[in-house]
């Protein structure tokens, strides 16, 4: 008899939206992630609501084996310190660029807590970095791009001086198990089509970040470009509503994933 397929189990307990009226949203991310041999924190949103929520929805924080930070932006990182207290021995994973003060336009902040660098629970990562088998970072920074989606207005201070991101803190998850490559995804800031391009994922969860496109030709030809791909889709966050409704009328393997929701595939 076949040895049964465990499926891996991803629940949404922060995001923009809600598919419950007792599970709270926000403008942020953080997903729970459960594969055959781990449970990992991937972001922690904007506040403590991933934990209240994770309380509402039978998730223990406690049971976590690490976490990972998709990149330095508050609204995937601002829960940190309360993933910290909640678990005492999960190390989390974060690119050696996300304590970099990150800024959007030229007033406001959006970069990570510089306190939280004090914690001797981070683990820092570079290029590429093995958690263990089948779970890997990679930040794609050297990797040639097909799209430039620009910085989008967000800048990082370097010298005294604010300078356009080039998104070098993000890093994607990687997770290969049971024969399928399933890519995790923060806010896929260095583009979204580049991101399918270096990977070719069977599945991608993640935000896209879509959300200031007008729902027209630009937005159109990145749809039919994502639908040549033999990639299932399930995104959230920053890809917007309104521009998630274009596009899910283009591309034929395109799902919404809210703050409450658990998928398995």
């Amino acid at each position: 008899m076949d040895e049964e397929v465990i499926s891996l189990k991803i629940t949404a307990l922060a995001e923009n939206t809600s598919c419950r009226p007792d599970i709270g949203c926000e403008h942020g991310l953080s997903l729970f992630i459960e594969t055959n041999t781990h449970r990992v924190l991937f972001d922690t949103g904007q506040s403590e609501l991933f934990a209240e929520n994770a309380e509402k929805l039978g998730v223990d924080l406690t049971k976590a084996d690490f976490a990972v930070l998709s990149h330095g932006h508050y609204d995937h990182g601002g829960g940190l310190a309360r993933f910290l207290e909640l678990n005492p021995t999960a190390p989390v994973y974060l690119n050696r660029h996300a304590f970099e003060p990150h800024y959007n336009g030229t007033e406001k902040y959006i970069g990570l807590d510089p306190a939280l660098q004090k914690s001797n629970r981070l683990i820092i990562t570079d290029e590429e970095y093995r958690i263990a088998d089948g779970l890997t970072l990679f930040a794609c920074n050297g990797r040639e791009k097909t799209s430039d989606f620009g910085s989008g207005n967000l800048n990082v201070l370097e010298n005294g001086k604010l300078i356009a991101e080039d998104f070098r803190h993000e890093h994607y998850l990687l997770i290969e198990e049971n024969g399928r490559r399933v890519l995790i995804s923060g806010c896929s800031h260095k583009g979204i089509l580049n991101i399918v391009e270096w990977f070719r994922p069977d599945y991608l969860i993640g935000g896209f970040h879509m959300m200031k496109l007008d729902c027209g030709d630009r937005l159109r030809e990145y749809a039919e470009q994502l639908n040549n791909y033999d990639t299932e889709y399930y995104t959230c966050h920053c890809t917007g509503e309104a521009q998630y409704a274009f596009l899910s009328g283009i591309i034929r393997r395109l799902h919404y994933l809210s703050a409450g929701q658990t998928v398995e595939i």
